[in-house]
């Protein structure tokens, strides 16, 4: 009688561990792409390049060599302060034109009360200028966070959810913080009221100026 012996199973050749581990691969960028396309599609309406109703302008100030301010620093005494150069002035008045240009109905101006912000927002040339402490910056410590940042959302509560734009004159680690978004020296932020919801705001959304 003839006994058949089962074949014995032949060992994984080298390469198919490596085609498995490319085909594990392809399936989570696959997952990733489907799960970051559902959320996309779930975000509510948002702020755009074409619509300023509901919506802050939130404006880092213009440029001001340097990081944080001087040890000596005195929210009373500008010159305790880090400052607009003149490249920083010249960025201020350009930002002002372009806006100007757009014809916006400005509900308000608001300013951090730090001189480089109330600098900006006056060289704006857009309308009188609120201070405002809610914009104030946290860094360094010089105001207080949870506090700074309550007072703000108060006041962003208190806006009109249809009403004509506001610009808010402030700093990075308050835009950041309202907003998540980082940008630079004279960069903006807008952000839609209704929502919550925030973009870079580049100034070639406003009509340009000469």
């Amino acid at each position: 009688m003839m006994i058949i012996v089962p074949a014995t199973p032949k060992k994984p050749t080298p390469k198919q561990p490596r085609l498995m581990s490319k085909l594990f691969r392809r399936l989570v960028v696959l997952a990733g792409l489907i799960i970051t396309m559902i959320f996309t599609a779930s975000l509510p309406a948002t702020a755009d390049d074409g619509r300023f109703d509901g919506t802050v302008i939130f404006l880092r100030h213009a440029l001001a060599p340097g990081n944080g301010d001087p040890y000596n620093f005195n929210l009373k005494d500008c010159k305790t302060q880090r400052n607009l150069d003149e490249t920083g002035r010249r960025q201020a008045r350009a930002i002002g034109k372009r806006i100007a240009a757009a014809n916006l109905k400005l509900a308000g101006i608001y300013s951090s009360e730090w001189c480089r912000c109330l600098e900006t927002a006056l060289l704006l040339d857009l309308g009188a200028v609120t201070p405002f402490s809610g914009l104030n910056s946290f860094y360094e410590n010089h105001a207080p966070r949870e506090a700074t940042l309550a007072s703000l959302e108060a006041k962003l509560a208190s806006l009109p959810r249809d009403g004509a734009p506001v610009i808010m004159v402030t700093h990075y680690v308050t835009i950041q913080a309202i907003t998540m978004q980082s940008v630079p020296s004279g960069g903006a932020v807008l952000y839609d009221l209704k929502t919550g919801y925030a973009r870079e705001l580049s100034l070639s959304a406003f009509s340009s100026a000469d």
